[in-house]
């Protein structure tokens, strides 16, 4: 039997890059400063603007294409069945936002699709994925520890950042155990490919998720147990190994960060339409 291959992309990759030596402070702020970017805007100038700065960063980041390439075909595909779903039930959408109706097929009901609708459906698609570049560039370049100590810094008690780091830290372990039980179930003749049908499907990956949750939950009980015998939280503050000081160069990204919201701000407030539409 075929065996399925699945490799998890999406963890710190050290290639030496600029955005590694930023600090982790500078990196958070520019993932949140992004987000909120993201969710003030509905220019389609300004998302398509964000998505090429998003795709160069990750390019600088020096993380090979072929690493994330699976979860952007992945993250594509889900972004297009949620723009169908998105026409199917709200097909006048894109006419209401507008204020226009440009019918290109006339079809039963108010599922005629118009220019205004097709450009809604792309504005928003896009609007999504312009968060996809960014997150890889901060999971790409920013250690787990060095995570916890910038939330710690910016004043998240250490336990919540610890638990964040443990998260980031042990999710590819889990992955890989994914795998080696997959692989182990398969020899035992249990199928999850395409030729069997989905429920049956269904209840063969339940047959690998049942021993994955026991064997996270082992492994959470033994790091409960060994930061337990280390003394873990019984201090109000702790020190960081891996915390970085603030440079030159993180000071300048944080300046640029808020020139760029501060502008995103006022674009949002002055605009008359929510959507910009140029037809």
């Amino acid at each position: 039997m075929k065996t399925n291959k699945i490799k998890f992309g999406i963890s710190y990759a050290n290639t030496g890059s600029p955005l590694h030596a930023l600090n982790g402070i500078t990196k958070f702020i520019l993932f949140m400063g992004w987000v909120t970017m993201v969710l003030i805007t509905f220019d389609l100038r300004v998302i398509c603007g964000l998505i090429l700065v998003g795709f160069s960063l990750l390019k600088l980041s020096r993380v090979p294409f072929a690493t994330y390439k699976p979860l952007m075909i992945g993250t594509a595909s889900v972004l297009m069945m949620n723009a169908l779903f998105m026409f199917l039930i709200a097909p006048q959408q894109g006419v209401e936002y507008m204020g226009s109706e440009t019918v290109l097929l006339a079809m039963a009901g108010n599922y005629s699709i118009t220019t205004e609708t097709l450009f809604y459906l792309l504005t928003v698609t896009l609007k999504y994925f312009s968060m996809f570049p960014i997150a890889l560039v901060f999971v790409f370049t920013t250690h787990p520890t060095e995570f916890s100590a910038s939330l710690n810094k910016l004043g998240v008690p250490y336990r919540i950042a610890y638990a964040v780091s443990l998260t980031l830290r042990y999710l590819p372990e889990v992955t890989k155990d994914f795998v080696n039980i997959m692989h182990a179930q398969q020899a035992r003749g249990v199928d999850i490919s395409k030729n069997v049908p989905v429920l049956t499907r269904i209840k063969n990956v339940a047959k690998i998720l049942g021993p994955l949750i026991f064997s996270s939950l082992d492994r959470a009980d033994v790091i409960s147990n060994a930061m337990t015998l280390r003394g873990f939280g019984r201090n109000k503050k702790r020190s960081w190994y891996s915390l970085k000081p603030m440079t030159k160069n993180d000071y300048i990204v944080l300046v640029v960060i808020a020139g760029v919201l501060t502008l995103g701000f006022i674009n949002r407030y002055q605009s008359e339409q929510l959507f910009w539409y140029p037809l």
